[in-house]
C-alpha cells in the first residue's frame, strides 16, 4: 500500500456522541460487535465483553456510586484497579473478568504482562441527567459509525454519532499513553534484535561529539488537522518513527512519542527533540507519524518494518525511507491499528521553520538545537 494512497484517506469527523436510535430487546440479545467477531480486532472484542459486564454490574447502586466518584470531572481511570479495590459484590465479580480481558489485550498488542492493566473507564454524555446509564465501546474503525452501548440488563443499543446523548455513557477504552510508552519500547527492542540500529542499541558516537555535544532538530510547534480519533476515543496517542542511516551505514530507526498531542486543530509548543544528528551518517532523515488506535501489535509492527528496512543497503547516497516503512506496515494496520497520520521526507540538520507533512495533515516548526556535553 503506497504512501500516496494513504495520503488520500478521508479525514475523520471529531463529533460528539449521540443517543439511542435502536434497541435490541431481551437480555440474551446478541452484541452487534460479537456478531462480527471474526472481523473485529481482539482488543475490541475484549473491550466489548467488559463493557457488557460493566453495564450489568452498574445495577448495583453502591458500585455505581463508587464508579461515578472515580470518573467525575472527566477522569479516565484504570478499570482493573477500580474494580479490584471495591468492596461491593458487583465489583468483585467484575474484577476477575477485567483481569482476564486485560491479559487478552496485552497479548493482542504484543506487550508484556508487566505493563499492567490497560482497560479504562470514563464518563461522557449527560452525567447529571438522573437517567439509567449505558456503557459503550469505541467503534472498530475511525469512521463516525454507530456506537454499540449496553444497559444494566445487558441489552444492546445503538448510539447515533451525530447527536449528543441525554443519558450518562460510560466508555470502556484503552490507556493509550501507557500502551504507546510500552509499545515503543517493544518496537525498539525487537528492531534492535533484528539488526536495525535503534535507541535501544545505539551506535557509538564519534569521540569529538561525545566531548562537545551534538546537533538536533527540535520541534518548536506542531499542529494536526486530523488526529485520527473520533469523539468516543478521546485523546489521540501519537508517535513518530524517525529513520535514516546510522553511523555504521545500516538503516537506523528511532521512535519519539508525543504524549501532549491530544487534539486536532490545536497548536502545541513542545520544544521536543525529534532527531539526534550525532547518530546518523547522512544529513537527512525521514519521519512517519502514526497513531495507536487500540489494536496495534507492536511486536508484529517491528518485525514488518525490520524485514523491509534490512533489505536497503547504503550505496553511498541517501535513500528516502518513508515509502519502505509505510509499505511494510501490515494491511490490517490501516483499519483500527496504528493509523498513518502524515510523513516528512528528507529532513536535514539545517531544516528550520515550518514544514508541512507530505499529506498536508501535519505541520511541524523546527529549529536547530545544540545539546552541549556536561
Amino acid at each position: 500500500m503506497s504512501v500516496r494512497k494513504q495520503l488520500r484517506t478521508a479525514l475523520c469527523g471529531l463529533v460528539l456522541a449521540g443517543f439511542v436510535v435502536t434497541t435490541t430487546q431481551g437480555p440474551a440479545a446478541a452484541s452487534p460487535v460479537a456478531d462480527r467477531a471474526a472481523k473485529v480486532p481482539a482488543v475490541t472484542r475484549a473491550e466489548d465483553a467488559v463493557a457488557r459486564s460493566l453495564a450489568r454490574s452498574l445495577a448495583d447502586s453502591a458500585w455505581r456510586a463508587e464508579t461515578d466518584r472515580a470518573v467525575a470531572g472527566g477522569r479516565e481511570v484504570g478499570l482493573s484497579a477500580l474494580a479490584g479495590t471495591s468492596r461491593t459484590r458487583a465489583a468483585a465479580s467484575l474484577a476477575a473478568e477485567v483481569a482476564a480481558a486485560d491479559r487478552s489485550v496485552l497479548a493482542a498488542k504484543g506487550l508484556s504482562t508487566r505493563t499492567g492493566g490497560l482497560l479504562t473507564v470514563s464518563l461522557t454524555g449527560a452525567a447529571d441527567s438522573g437517567r439509567a446509564p449505558l456503557v459503550a465501546v469505541a467503534p472498530s474503525d475511525d469512521e463516525a459509525a454507530p456506537v454499540t452501548a449496553y444497559d444494566t440488563n445487558g441489552r444492546a443499543h445503538t448510539l447515533d454519532p451525530s447527536r449528543t446523548p441525554d443519558v450518562p455513557v460510560y466508555v470502556v477504552g484503552i490507556d493509550g499513553a501507557k500502551a504507546v510508552e510500552a509499545g515503543v519500547r517493544v518496537l525498539e527492542r525487537e528492531l534492535a534484535a533484528a539488526g536495525v540500529s535503534t535507541t535501544a542499541a545505539p551506535a557509538a558516537a564519534p569521540a569529538a561529539t561525545a566531548d562537545t555535544g551534538f546537533w538536533t532538530s527540535r520541534i518548536t510547534s506542531v499542529r494536526l488537522d486530523d488526529d485520527k480519533e473520533t469523539w468516543i476515543k478521546g485523546d489521540a496517542e501519537i508517535f513518530s518513527i524517525v529513520s535514516g542511516f546510522g553511523l555504521d551505514g545500516k538503516v537506523r530507526v528511532d521512535t519519539v512519542t508525543h504524549p501532549y498531542l491530544d487534539d486536532a486543530e490545536t497548536t502545541y509548543y513542545p520544544n521536543q527533540i525529534l532527531v539526534n544528528w550525532s547518530q546518523y551518517k547522512y544529513n537527512l532523515a525521514d519521519v512517519v507519524m502514526m497513531e495507536d488506535d487500540g489494536d496495534t501489535n507492536y511486536s508484529a509492527l517491528a518485525k514488518a518494518i525490520a524485514a523491509a528496512l534490512l533489505t536497503i543497503a547504503d550505496l553511498g547516497a541517501y535513500v528516502p525511507l518513508v515509502d519502505p516503512v509505510v509499505d511494510a506496515i501490515p494491511s490490517s494496520f490501516w483499519t483500527d491499528d496504528a493509523d498513518f497520520v502524515d510523513a516528512w521526507y528528507t529532513l536535514a540538520r539545517e531544516t528550520t521553520g515550518v514544514r508541512d507533512g507530505a499529506g498536508g495533515n501535519g505541520r511541524f516548526t523546527f529549529d536547530r538545537y545544540w545539546v552541549s556535553a556536561l
